[in-house]
């Protein structure tokens, strides 16, 4: 297998490493992954993955829900209830923070088509990209989307768009800074950036240490503190104006965590822990699962 060893931190350069913590890949392989930890910075990143080229085997369970759409087993169940939820929230968000009804969107990693396909409702003009040729075959039979592989990326026209989200994305591009320059290189003077990542600083990420479901290695290779996030940005011409929490996530999450803990009952379980890290984002929203970042392009 053709292995990518990660010899310079992508936040700072740095080349001194300690191993963090070692991760189950309970998805697809039963195998383990080390995570470890950048000593000058403190960015976190899985070690020794798979590369770009052969890392596709490792999302083909047919549980792997934001390419399968699998509607199987009471929590898969409820990350389509979720789901529905958060499209609304998202719409609304972008509306909010971009001061626009409509405009030209680009969704990176859109999955089986949901989100793009209810932005186009809203009258967005909306382009998409997506690296499973099944969920693209998906979002084309089902909503009529003509959504681009990732090659395409690199042949977007400069300062093309208003939005670009990123919806639990960043976390699994192994050409990080590479995609990073793209973004504001794309995206218009007065546009948003928007990413949700996992935050490996979350209550739960504390609870469950090693069996925590959003390290989900080998497919996430680097995980954001928000500070990490903010360090991202500004290495790349970006400001970060806004970062919202993702509470919704603390139950699914811990639900998976549960499972993988072979806990019994791992919904209640985990609906209990969820309830937890609910409350905790709500004194602090830095302890939330999952975090939203809202990014706009520094004055030149």
């Amino acid at each position: 297998m053709n292995i990518r060893n990660i010899d310079k931190c992508p936040l700072c350069g740095g080349d001194r490493f300690e191993k963090e913590i070692t991760c189950t890949d309970h998805y697809a392989s039963g195998e383990s992954f080390d995570i470890c930890r950048c000593t000058d910075c403190g960015f976190l990143f899985t070690q020794s993955f798979p590369a770009e080229n052969e890392i596709g085997r490792y999302y083909e369970s047919p549980d792997y829900i934001s390419h399968s759409d699998t509607d199987k087993g009471l929590m898969n169940r409820v990350y389509h209830w979720v789901r529905r939820y958060m499209l609304s929230r998202k719409a609304r968000l972008i509306k909010h923070y971009s001061g626009l009804s409509r405009g030209i969107l680009l969704d990176i990693g859109t999955g089986t088509g949901y989100f793009p396909h209810y932005m186009e409702e809203k009258g967005w003009r909306v382009s998409a990209i997506e690296k499973s040729p099944q969920a693209r075959a998906f979002a084309k039979e089902h909503f009529g989307l003509d959504v681009e592989a990732p090659e395409s990326l690199g042949t977007l026209k400069d300062k093309s768009f208003d939005v670009i989200t990123l919806w639990h994305v960043m976390e699994h591009l192994e050409r990080l800074n590479d995609t990073w320059k793209t973004l504001n290189r794309i995206l218009k003077d007065r546009g948003i950036l928007v990413a949700a990542v996992p935050n490996p600083t979350s209550f739960d990420a504390r609870k469950y240490k090693e069996a925590w479901a959003a390290y989900d290695v080998p497919r996430h290779l680097w995980h954001f503190s928000p500070s990490a996030m903010q360090r991202f940005g500004a290495k790349h011409g970006f400001i970060l104006t806004r970062c919202l929490p993702m509470p919704f996530d603390a139950f699914y999450v811990s639900m998976l965590s549960e499972k993988y803990r072979k806990r019994s009952f791992p919904f209640v379980r985990g609906l209990a822990s969820g309830t937890e890290g609910w409350f905790s984002s709500l004194a602090n929203k830095e302890r939330s699962s999952s975090m939203i970042y809202l990014f706009r392009k520094k004055e030149v």
